[in-house]
C-alpha cells in the first residue's frame, strides 16, 4: 500500500466504509510523515462538518498535541484526485522539510503549491 507513497510518508490509516445514508462507497485515509509531526487526511469533507460534496484534504501539523493545528489545504469532488494532490503535498513537503525547525516552511511550501486558487 505504501508503495506511492514518498519514502519520509506511512499510511497511517486506510479504510473504504458505505455510509447508512448512501450506496456510494466512500474512502478515507490519513498519512503520517516520519517526523511524527505532520498528518495528512484525505476524506469526505463531511466528516469534518462541512456541507460540500467531495473529498477534502487536510494537513495537521504536530497530531495529538496541545499544539497541533489542522488546516484544510483542498476540496476536490473525487477521492482519486485527492489522493493525488495528497501525493504531491507529500512530495513538495519532503523537498522542502529540513527538521523541525522548516516545519512550518515546509508547511507553506506545499501548502502554496497544492492550496485552491481563487
Amino acid at each position: 500500500m505504501d508503495a506511492d507513497v514518498p519514502l519520509e510518508w506511512t499510511t497511517e490509516e486506510s479504510r473504504t466504509y458505505t455510509p447508512t445514508h448512501t450506496d456510494r462507497e466512500m474512502e478515507y485515509r490519513t498519512y503520517r510523515h516520519e517526523s511524527g509531526d505532520l498528518r495528512l487526511k484525505v476524506a469526505p469533507a463531511s466528516l469534518d462538518g462541512e456541507d460540500h460534496p467531495g473529498y477534502a484534504l487536510t494537513a495537521t501539523s504536530y497530531p495529538g498535541l496541545d499544539i497541533s493545528d489542522t488546516m484544510r489545504v483542498r476540496r476536490v469532488l473525487t477521492f482519486r484526485r485527492c489522493d493525488r494532490i495528497a501525493q504531491q503535498f507529500m512530495d513538495l513537503f519532503s523537498a522542502s522539510y529540513d527538521g523541525p525547525g522548516s516545519l512550518e516552511d515546509a508547511l507553506e511550501y506545499a501548502y502554496e503549491r497544492t492550496r485552491e486558487h481563487r
